[in-house]
């Protein structure tokens, strides 16, 4: 018996077979790195995932997500060869065809109707390669003038607030591990804890040392816990509580005049706008007490160390610009960076948000963080790409003012590469109805979304594990993802696609590279000379660790802090700047008396077409819902686990409620990783801030009503009959 047994054994090992693979996770701008083990034991696939002790930024840790990425990467319902629409019926088709189709459409409507005609609509979760070569795509290939991505919901507000600042916008200013030495934190608008747990350790090592930290959120969430002081700011007044958090610092002598007079400008003009503020109104415009708005300054200001963090919470508005700018003056107030221990964060939301924004996809942007209407920039590109700066477009419209362009029918025919505006942009009942209006929309994705469906053709691309190439996490720290995974056969990567229908319309010239690494070596010309300088930057020194940029030649370390001794401007200085004349696009009225606030679940991922195929994900986190404080439920008669709708003027969704004292009572909260009629963004604000084109996503007037009634309130009323 035992020769049997050994027999079987011997036979199932010839039979089982191990790969190990290095990669990153796809989701949070951490950009965490791992290891992925595929065991194949007869015909049963299993697969193990440990997390890279070596990985400078994670340290070798993973969250929820990360540890269940690859499920969506092996997912049955992977798109895995062309589909073209007919008659309503999604028919295989070759390569071959669809990319001839889309040359001959695209150079039809053109011909007719005009280079502009065609939009392009990236997404912040592509390798700078592909970000890089999309925007490249639209210029030369196309020669569009309408590119932007779904970072512009992402990150537009506090990119813009740093550029105008600090002359440059590096998610952050300073590394990760300083986090553990400063001695007090602000934490604007960020659920850290949940959205990209990974980052929470710094922040624990902080407190460990004795760091105050201040969470200003209108909800109560892990990270308000984690927090000493939590400052339940109304929706939509957190440029106000910052206002008040300077007036204080000025009032009461926490500023560095040194810092101020050598390094800054503007700071005049910012006590005159003092001069004449209440900190009793501040407080009461933000409904929280005086006090707290006292003692969050004077422990900021006290403090040794510092940081400011802001995230969506703080810049999905249509003040978003104005408001970062004016966190951005409490560090400049206090001197707080350029300096071990200190400095500003933006929260970067996507997994290449940082580095999706600066090669190209928006739409007044060319690589290196130029900008296309500077004759200079446009010269350099031109001459780096071998066109002539004539041929260049202009700049084009945000994402959002993109599909009305759509809907106005100005764009006739739509290029869409990793994103699903019908689920992320506000107002989608709108965005819906726009794209149906489109004589050819193109979308380049792994899984059939919300958008795709609507599509005419659907190009299926490769995961994370397939695809190779190159990530800015929100450090700035440009690293390496390894994809090690054979794709699926009819599957290419993002740069291939693009390469061929570039080669299709007859730009062969232009977009002839055999790999990723060979577009990188391009990018890195591109950025040379540029605000966000890439050139010194190589394959070989991105797999050791990544590299801070600026980086300007091969020799140079990396920029691990920044703004030591100048900003980025061009007189070397930084700029305050106060305003009072603050944007409300959307007040709570009396049809609609409820502020409706958005944010993200632990558990998902943007709009959820990844981290919705996720097994393990979907078990923790099945549908949608809406926070809802008990004395609201009971005026509105909710109770809690019931369907509800909830309406604005342009739109309703319905979800389930979820009866909680963590949220205010003026306030609602739901997720936005669903789609359809659980989609939340049907209901959202699409009002634009008017320098960054930021949609107001966290502030829209609602209203909310049951739609379903309790299983005890049914058997009441059964018994009543």
């Amino acid at each position: 018996m035992s020769d049997l047994i050994q027999y079987f054994r011997e036979k199932q090992l010839k039979q089982s077979s191990e790969q190990l693979m290095k990669g990153r996770c796809p989701y949070c701008s951490m950009q965490c790195s791992m290891e992925l083990i595929e065991e194949h034991i007869i015909k049963r696939k299993r697969f193990k995932v440990k997390p890279n002790k070596q990985d400078p930024t994670s340290e070798g840790r993973l969250c929820i997500k990360g540890l269940q990425a690859h499920q969506h990467a092996i997912n049955s319902e992977r798109v895995k060869y062309p589909l073209f629409k007919i008659d309503g019926e999604w028919v295989r088709i070759s390569w071959e065809l669809a990319i001839e189709m889309i040359a001959e459409q695209f150079s039809q409507m053109q011909s007719e109707y005009g280079k502009d005609s065609i939009g392009v609509y990236g997404g912040g979760s592509l390798t700078n390669e592909e970000a890089y070569l999309l925007g490249k795509f639209a210029r030369v290939g196309l020669q569009t003038k309408y590119i932007d991505y779904n970072g512009r919901f992402c990150m537009s507000a506090a990119a813009s607030a740093a550029n105008a600042t600090f002359g440059i916008d590096r998610g952050m200013t300073m590394q990760l591990t300083e986090i553990a030495d400063a001695k007090c934190i602000i934490l604007a608008g960020t659920n850290i804890a949940e959205c990209q747990p990974t980052i929470m350790p710094y922040f624990r090592k902080a407190k460990k040392n004795g760091a105050f930290i201040i969470a200003i959120d209108p909800r109560e969430t892990a990270t308000t816990k984690f927090a000493d002081l939590h400052i339940k700011v109304k929706p939509g007044t957190d440029a106000n509580l910052a206002v008040g958090l300077l007036k204080v610092l000025v009032d009461e002598n926490y500023c560095d005049e040194t810092f101020i007079s050598e390094r800054t400008k503007g700071f005049d003009q910012v006590i005159d706008e003092l001069n004449g503020l209440s900190l009793s109104e501040i407080a009461k415009q933000c409904d929280i007490p005086k006090s707290e708005i006292l003692e969050a300054a004077r422990i900021y200001g006290k403090a040794e160390t510092g940081m400011v963090f802001t995230a969506r919470g703080v810049e999905q508005h249509a003040n978003g610009y104005q408001t970062v700018r004016h966190f951005l003056n409490l560090v400049l107030a206090t001197g707080k960076i350029g300096k071990h221990a200190c400095g500003y964060g933006a929260i970067t939301g996507q997994g290449n948000g940082q580095g999706g924004r600066e090669h190209g996809q928006k739409a007044d942007q060319l690589p290196g963080y130029r900008s296309i209407e500077i004759e200079a920039d446009r010269k350099y590109i031109a001459d780096v790409w071998g066109i002539e700066e004539a041929e260049l477009p202009r700049k084009g419209v945000s994402a959002y003012e993109l599909i009305e362009k759509i809907d106005q029918e100005e764009i006739k025919a739509l290029f869409l590469m990793g994103s699903n505006p019908v689920v992320s942009s506000p107002n989608a009942i709108f965005v819906e109805k726009a794209l149906e209006k489109l004589d050819f929309l193109v979308v380049v994705d792994m899984f059939v979304s919300e958008t795709a469906r609507m599509a005419d053709l659907i190009l299926p691309t490769t995961s994370y594990l397939e695809d190779e190439g190159t990530m800015t996490n929100l450090e700035g720290r440009v690293v390496f993802r390894h994809a090690e995974r054979k794709a699926p056969k009819e599957v290419k990567h993002d740069w291939e696609i693009l390469c061929e229908i570039g080669k299709a319309l007859g730009k062969e010239e232009y977009f002839s590279y055999e790999n990723a690494e060979d577009i990188f070596t391009e990018l890195r010309k591109a950025s040379k000379g540029g605000t966000a300088d890439y050139y010194g930057i190589t394959y070989e020194r991105v797999k050791d660790g990544g590299v801070f940029w600026p980086c300007p030649e091969e020799d140079h370390p990396g920029t691990l802090q920044l703004f030591e001794k100048n900003f980025h401007t061009k007189d070397g200085f930084a700029s305050f700047n106060l305003s009072n004349d603050l944007i409300r696009s959307e007040k709570a009225s009396k049809k609609f008396p409820l502020v409706l606030t958005t944010g993200r679940l632990m558990e998902h991922y943007l709009t959820g077409v990844q981290t919705r195929r996720s097994q393990e994900l979907v078990e923790r986190s099945k549908e949608p819902y809406v926070e809802i404080h008990p004395e609201t439920a009971e005026q509105y008669n909710i109770e809690d686990d019931v369907m509800v709708r909830i309406e604005s003027k342009r739109g309703s969704v319905i979800v389930k409620s979820k009866v909680t004292n963590r949220i205010r009572k003026d306030t609602l909260f739901a997720p936005f990783h669903w789609g359809d009629t659980q989609c939340i963004n049907r209901v959202t604000n699409p009002a634009l801030d008017p320098v960054c084109r930021m949609p107001e996503f966290k502030m829209s007037a609602v209203n909310i009503s049951p739609i379903q009634l309790s299983k005890e309130k049914v058997e009441k009323q059964s018994v009543v009959i």
